[in-house]
């Protein structure tokens, strides 16, 4: 596993070269990234010595010109190397900084362009760590789905007692092992998932479809994949890029959607239908495009192909689940769809309006969610407002319990 340690400006920097070397002793390779204010407390030859790798400390290089264009794509590159994030210490500014989503040197540039786990270890005055501004901005990180190692109680070196302390390094250690392990639990399995919008052409240039962005199929293909599956996406048009590691097939139609699905679908054991496909389509699109009359047109339109019946019908022993997009009667329409089309888990959410009663929209083009799952066991499981990619590992979570579940009950029959 590849890992950056991000080291911020605060007294107990020293800590993190204990931390290095407990990494390194886990096998991992540490590409340690400092900011300006965590070099006035270590030297960036301490942990070069330690990891054998040179320490990345500012955006650009002076000098050179040409060494200066290519440190300014630099942290593209670190974010798509390595496989963990893990910043200790993690100042009151940079929880800040990270939590808005500001980018002003190296780490907090990486931070933005990484798309693996994050794991946090604050360190600060106890003052500093009580503040509502830091409470808020640690409730924005754990939402996006960061692991916050929270600090220890003791005396501080201002020499206030209190919480605040920088965790043992072997608490942070143990907490990237566990959000590693975590991480790579669908190890060896193949996952098919279905992600945005169908068009449903009316002529050649109108066609019928829905809101949906896809960000939340992208973001369980992103988490999958993140958790050691191999991954196939099936994805309408969106304006995404494919996560990385992810085999991604384009389509247009409900059809083409099908097609591809059962095209792909024998490897798979888990089958995740996040897409939003059209209901109907028009049954013969006329060649050119319909003018405009003063006259009212009437279309008449028949079903598209029911995907995720079908796959319900041929399954087999693979693990099925659909999404419910809903404005009314969550609970009962997600358990609906989940007998109607023998899913063995439907993903309800709200859509159109606010979500579960968080006051704010959630579901379609929105950057978070807020879903109820609807369990072939019978269970319904809320799952808070949370980022999509949170919310992506909640499900994983709780598929790969749903089939541990599964497995107990048939082997008792």
């Amino acid at each position: 596993m590849q890992i950056v340690l991000g080291v911020g400006g605060g007294i107990a920097a020293y800590k993190s070269a204990e931390l290095a070397r407990l990494l390194m002793q886990q096998g991992h390779r540490v590409q340690v990234v400092m900011t300006a204010g965590g070099q006035e407390f270590v030297r960036p030859l301490t942990f070069a010595a330690l990891t054998g790798r040179k320490v990345i400390g500012a955006l650009f290089s002076s000098g050179d010109p040409e060494a200066t264009l290519s440190s300014a794509i630099e942290h593209i590159a670190v974010a798509q190397e390595n496989d963990l994030l893990v910043v200790a210490p993690a100042t009151a500014d940079l929880l800040a900084r990270f939590a808005h989503g500001l980018a002003d040197d190296f780490l907090t540039t990486l931070y933005l362009a990484f798309t693996g786990p994050v794991v946090l270890a604050p360190a600060m005055n106890t003052n500093m760590w009580l503040h509502a501004a830091t409470q808020g901005n640690l409730e924005t990180l754990r939402r996006r789905g960061h692991r916050i190692v929270d600090p220890e109680d003791g005396e501080l070196a201002c020499g206030m007692v209190g919480p605040g302390r920088l965790a043992a390094p072997e608490r942070i250690a143990a907490a990237v092992e566990a959000e590693i392990g975590r991480r790579r639990d669908l190890e060896g399995e193949t996952v098919l998932i279905t992600a945005g919008p169908t068009q449903e052409p009316l002529d050649p240039v109108r066609y019928i479809s829905n809101r949906s962005s896809g960000k939340m199929g992208y973001a369980l293909a992103e988490a999958a994949a993140a958790r050691g599956a191999r991954v196939t996406l099936i994805s309408g048009p969106v304006h995404l890029g494919a996560p990385r590691g992810v085999t991604l097939i384009g389509v247009r139609t409900a059809r083409e959607m099908r097609d591809q699905v059962f095209a792909n679908l024998e490897p798979a054991g888990i089958i995740i239908k996040a897409a939003a496909v059209a209901d109907f389509h028009l049954a013969k699109v006329p060649p050119q495009k319909i003018k405009k009359t003063a006259a009212r047109l009437s279309l008449e339109l028949d079903p598209t192909p029911d995907i995720l019946a079908e796959l319900g019908r041929k399954k087999g022993d693979r693990l099925l689940v659909g999404f419910a997009a809903e404005t009314e009667n969550l609970q009962q329409e997600s358990r609906r769809k989940l007998e109607a089309k023998n899913c063995d888990m439907v993903v309800g959410n709200l859509v159109g309006g606010a979500g579960g009663g968080s006051g704010e929209e959630t579901g379609f083009d929105t950057d978070e969610n807020e879903v109820l799952l609807a369990m072939r066991t019978g269970e319904l499981v809320p799952v808070a407002r949370a980022s999509k990619r949170a919310v992506a590992d909640r499900i994983f979570d709780e598929i790969l319990k749903l089939r541990l579940s599964l497995y107990a009950i048939h082997n008792e029959r």
